[in-house]
């Protein structure tokens, strides 16, 4: 038992520096290009990853269902960026044994294997043209098992599109689409004609629509496991729109940078700007964990260990730094929050409380401020009620209520008079300017907008830095 060799801690200072340099996203893109290429010489290969841009191609996802428009997206794409577009038909054209494999099953009209398929892509992704300029895989991988496959063989995607229509736009394409069987380029009667020279020579038109419908019914089917399986690198983009504005945005995605780094957010904002919303939207699309402060005191406060014994000694006066220190570190250091990162928010603005915790190993590497005025603020908290019957919110001017019955039984809470939202904001007014130096890299953010256009802007932060 002696023998056994205990997992290496890391010190929180070395996690920070790590952090702060982008180191385990260094170490990521080596290592995966070590498990796709494995060099006979991995350490000269690695020095030469070191001083090459290769670490930098585009390594692209594209995935969305049949007709939406994938297959001339990622050839434009290819060819502007200067990279390899992988597709099912080119594996299947390669000549190798395992294509050959492959070959077979297709000649017999069955799905190719889902390990069959991973090896054809792995192969396909060690060849030189691939490692030096970059890939695009078109409508590839097809499912969550084939995803997940991939990223434990070390293909890992730097960025994933998925392109979304509904059926019946996904019905127009289809039934006047057109394929040079020559070539495998993809035409349109209406939206992209081939040129004259090219009818009769090889373009012909390709219907069918319960083949479409089948190969939709898959693609729902696995979406969802798709998206899970990219949701950190992932973006999804309306296709039902004119293919210059689809090109646009997802270039401007694929220029942004996604760090590896587990996001530890801090979002600061004056009572009403909107943090508890924009925290739900970020947790639930980046599989980040809530840690709301007024919810975990909660929590602590019926907690019957020792420290919701110290919790309830103190309240209603406030916490003491040390509990409330205490109860925030203890939550952020646990499995989950380490794991998927945290968004934390409505923690007391006491400069102590933020000096306290950016210099704690749980310090926020991205930190928020939602910008609203106090008169905006005082009119979206004053105005908001709660019917007790049914547990809806609703707002005097934004979301009145249906009808006089339901108006009549709403309740509004004890925080939300003016008198108690007005002290709330004099408070984080008087703390403004010392919580702006001590996070001089905060981003801010204006909250005067519709909730997606915050979570727009977050999420662009987010992603891009």
């Amino acid at each position: 038992m002696e023998d056994i060799v205990k997992p290496l801690k890391i010190p929180a200072q070395m996690a920070i520096y790590a952090d702060q340099h982008n180191i385990l996203h260094l170490v990521q893109s080596l290592v995966s290009s070590l498990a796709v290429d494995q060099p006979d010489d991995p350490i000269s290969y690695l020095l030469l990853l070191l001083r090459d841009s290769s670490v930098h191609v585009p390594r692209v996802v594209l995935l969305g269902p049949p007709a939406v428009g994938k297959h001339t997206l990622a050839q434009k794409l290819c060819a502007d960026l200067g990279a390899v577009h992988v597709t099912i038909e080119c594996l299947l054209d390669n000549q190798s044994e395992i294509s050959e494999q492959a070959r077979q099953y297709t000649l017999k009209q069955q799905e190719v294997p889902d390990d069959l398929l991973v090896l054809l892509i792995q192969e396909r992704l060690k060849h030189t043209d691939c490692f030096n300029k970059g890939w695009v895989l078109d409508g590839l991988p097809q499912t969550r098992l084939q995803a997940r496959s991939l990223q434990q063989g070390g293909v890992i995607a730097k960025h994933v599109v998925i392109l979304e229509a509904p059926e019946e736009v996904l019905l127009e394409r289809y039934r006047g689409r057109l394929v040079d069987s020559l070539t495998g380029d993809v035409y349109h009667e209406t939206f992209i004609k081939p040129d004259v020279d090219a009818v009769g020579k090889g373009v012909e038109k390709k219907v069918s629509e319960s083949q479409l419908m089948a190969e939709l019914q898959r693609y729902r089917c696995e979406v969802t496991g798709l998206s899970s399986a990219y949701c950190h690198i992932l973006k999804t983009v309306d296709a039902d729109q004119p293919p210059l504005d689809i090109y646009q945005q997802v270039l401007a995605f694929l220029r942004t940078q996604r760090c590896s780094r587990t996001p530890r957010i801090l979002l600061l904002g004056p009572p009403g700007s909107g943090k508890t919303h924009q925290a739900k939207l970020l947790a639930e699309k980046y599989k980040m964990v809530d840690v709301c402060w007024t919810e975990l005191l909660r929590w602590a406060e019926a907690d019957q260990s020792a420290v919701g014994e110290e919790v309830r000694s103190h309240l209603p006066a406030a916490l003491p730094d040390s509990v409330t220190l205490q109860l925030v570190q203890e939550r952020l250091s646990q499995v989950d929050c380490s794991s998927r990162g945290w968004i934390l928010h409505h923690l007391p603005c006491d400069l102590q409380h933020v000096k306290h915790l950016q210099q704690s190993p749980n310090s926020p590497n991205r930190v928020f401020f939602l910008e609203l005025t106090d008169d905006l603020c005082l009119e979206r908290l004053t105005l908001r009620t709660t019917d007790p019957v049914t547990g809806l919110s609703f707002h005097a001017v934004t979301r009145p209520a249906p009808d006089s019955e339901v108006q009549n039984r709403l309740q509004s809470r004890s925080e939300d008079s003016t008198r108690t939202v007005t002290h709330a904001l004099s408070v984080y007014r008087t703390h403004t300017a010392g919580l702006q130096c001590v996070f001089p890299e905060g981003v801010h953010i204006d909250a005067d907008q519709d909730p997606q256009s915050v979570f727009e802007v977050l999420e662009k932060h987010l992603t891009s830095d």
